[in-house]
Protein backbone atom coordinates (compact mmCIF):
# COMPACT_ATOMS: atom_id res chain seq x y z
CA UNK A 1 0.00 0.00 0.00
CA UNK A 2 1.28 3.56 -0.66
CA UNK A 3 1.17 6.06 1.09
CA UNK A 4 1.00 9.72 -0.32
CA UNK A 5 3.18 12.39 0.81
CA UNK A 6 1.77 15.16 2.46
CA UNK A 7 5.05 17.10 1.92
CA UNK A 8 3.49 18.94 -1.71
CA UNK A 9 0.34 20.12 -0.04
CA UNK A 10 2.10 21.57 2.98
CA UNK A 11 4.18 23.75 0.86
CA UNK A 12 1.53 25.06 -1.67
CA UNK A 13 -0.58 25.84 1.64
CA UNK A 14 2.76 27.84 2.94
CA UNK A 15 3.18 29.17 -0.34
CA UNK A 16 -0.79 30.38 -0.56
CA UNK A 17 -0.47 31.69 3.06
CA UNK A 18 2.57 34.21 1.95
CA UNK A 19 0.67 35.64 -0.90
CA UNK A 20 -2.04 36.53 1.25
CA UNK A 21 -0.28 37.93 3.66
CA UNK A 22 1.72 40.36 1.73
CA UNK A 23 -0.93 40.98 -0.69
CA UNK A 24 -2.67 42.41 3.01
CA UNK A 25 -0.37 44.81 3.01
CA UNK A 26 -0.69 48.75 2.74
CA UNK A 27 1.56 50.88 1.16
CA UNK A 28 4.57 52.79 2.33
CA UNK A 29 4.15 56.54 3.14
CA UNK A 30 7.83 57.39 3.58
CA UNK A 31 6.69 57.79 6.91
CA UNK A 32 4.69 61.16 5.97
CA UNK A 33 0.95 60.89 7.32
CA UNK A 34 -1.35 59.82 4.60
CA UNK A 35 -3.04 62.48 3.05
CA UNK A 36 -5.60 62.39 0.26
CA UNK A 37 -3.76 64.23 -2.97
CA UNK A 38 -6.20 64.70 -6.22
CA UNK A 39 -5.05 67.70 -8.22
CA UNK A 40 -5.34 68.55 -12.02
CA UNK A 41 -3.20 71.52 -13.48
CA UNK A 42 -2.90 72.25 -17.14
CA UNK A 43 0.49 72.47 -17.55
CA UNK A 44 -0.12 75.55 -20.59
CA UNK A 45 -1.47 77.70 -18.16
CA UNK A 46 1.12 80.69 -17.67
CA UNK A 47 1.01 80.31 -14.16
CA UNK A 48 2.55 76.94 -14.55
CA UNK A 49 5.19 78.35 -16.94
CA UNK A 50 8.26 76.46 -14.80
CA UNK A 51 6.76 73.10 -16.12
CA UNK A 52 6.91 73.89 -19.62
CA UNK A 53 10.22 72.53 -19.91
CA UNK A 54 11.90 69.36 -19.18
CA UNK A 55 14.31 69.63 -15.71
CA UNK A 56 11.85 72.76 -15.00
CA UNK A 57 10.18 72.31 -11.63
CA UNK A 58 7.73 74.36 -9.09
CA UNK A 59 5.90 73.97 -6.08
CA UNK A 60 2.52 73.18 -5.28
CA UNK A 61 -0.26 73.65 -2.53
CA UNK A 62 -1.36 69.60 -1.23
CA UNK A 63 0.02 66.92 0.53
CA UNK A 64 0.94 67.13 4.07
CA UNK A 65 3.47 70.09 3.50
CA UNK A 66 2.65 71.34 0.10
CA UNK A 67 4.05 69.45 -3.34
CA UNK A 68 7.13 70.13 -5.86
CA UNK A 69 6.60 69.48 -9.07
CA UNK A 70 9.25 68.13 -11.53
CA UNK A 71 9.09 67.88 -15.44
CA UNK A 72 11.60 64.92 -15.62
CA UNK A 73 10.80 64.28 -19.52
CA UNK A 74 8.30 65.15 -22.34
CA UNK A 75 5.41 63.24 -20.63
CA UNK A 76 6.94 62.45 -17.46
CA UNK A 77 6.57 64.34 -14.42
CA UNK A 78 7.24 63.14 -10.77
CA UNK A 79 5.51 64.40 -7.68
CA UNK A 80 7.61 64.96 -4.19
CA UNK A 81 5.27 65.76 -0.82
CA UNK A 82 7.91 68.23 0.87
CA UNK A 83 7.15 66.99 3.82
CA UNK A 84 10.95 66.10 5.13
CA UNK A 85 11.11 62.07 6.44
CA UNK A 86 13.40 62.42 9.32
CA UNK A 87 10.84 63.09 12.71
CA UNK A 88 7.78 63.53 10.58
CA UNK A 89 6.21 65.39 13.71
CA UNK A 90 8.16 68.32 13.28
CA UNK A 91 6.32 68.92 9.94
CA UNK A 92 9.96 69.80 8.47
CA UNK A 93 9.55 71.41 5.16
CA UNK A 94 11.89 70.57 2.03
CA UNK A 95 13.17 73.98 -0.28
CA UNK A 96 15.00 73.09 -3.11
CA UNK A 97 18.55 74.91 -3.04
CA UNK A 98 20.35 77.03 -5.69
CA UNK A 99 21.46 73.84 -7.35
CA UNK A 100 18.29 73.22 -8.35
CA UNK A 101 17.83 69.51 -8.08
CA UNK A 102 18.02 69.46 -4.60
CA UNK A 103 15.61 69.39 -1.77
CA UNK A 104 16.87 70.27 2.13
CA UNK A 105 15.65 71.76 5.08
CA UNK A 106 18.27 73.88 6.35
CA UNK A 107 16.94 74.79 9.71
CA UNK A 108 14.85 71.61 11.31
CA UNK A 109 15.47 67.97 9.48
CA UNK A 110 19.18 68.98 7.57
CA UNK A 111 18.36 66.04 4.98
CA UNK A 112 18.85 66.88 1.37
CA UNK A 113 16.67 64.81 -1.16
CA UNK A 114 16.96 64.67 -5.09
CA UNK A 115 13.83 66.47 -7.10
CA UNK A 116 14.17 64.45 -9.69
CA UNK A 117 12.44 61.15 -7.89
CA UNK A 118 12.56 62.31 -4.07
CA UNK A 119 15.66 59.71 -3.13
CA UNK A 120 17.79 60.38 -0.42
CA UNK A 121 20.83 61.93 -0.30
CA UNK A 122 21.72 63.38 2.80
CA UNK A 123 20.58 62.39 6.40
CA UNK A 124 19.67 62.06 8.97
CA UNK A 125 16.80 60.75 7.57
CA UNK A 126 16.58 57.40 6.35
CA UNK A 127 13.52 57.55 3.98
CA UNK A 128 13.09 58.90 0.51
CA UNK A 129 10.14 61.82 0.01
CA UNK A 130 6.91 60.50 -0.32
CA UNK A 131 6.61 60.60 -4.38
CA UNK A 132 2.76 60.36 -6.24
CA UNK A 133 0.98 59.17 -8.91
CA UNK A 134 0.92 61.11 -12.36
CA UNK A 135 -0.66 61.16 -15.25
CA UNK A 136 -0.23 63.51 -18.14
CA UNK A 137 -2.28 63.44 -21.87
CA UNK A 138 -0.17 66.36 -23.08
CA UNK A 139 -2.55 69.31 -21.64
CA UNK A 140 -3.29 68.60 -18.34
CA UNK A 141 -1.27 67.01 -15.34
CA UNK A 142 -3.27 64.92 -12.65
CA UNK A 143 -1.33 64.33 -9.52
CA UNK A 144 -2.62 61.68 -6.93
CA UNK A 145 -2.13 58.42 -4.55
Amino acid sequence: MRQASVLPYLVLAGMGMLAMASSCRKPTTGGVPPVSVDISINVNNPAYADLAVTGGWLYLSGGSQGLIVYRSGPSDFVALDRHCTYQTANLCRVHVDSSQVIARDTTCCGSAFLITDGSLVQGPAALNLQRYSTSFNGTVLRIFN
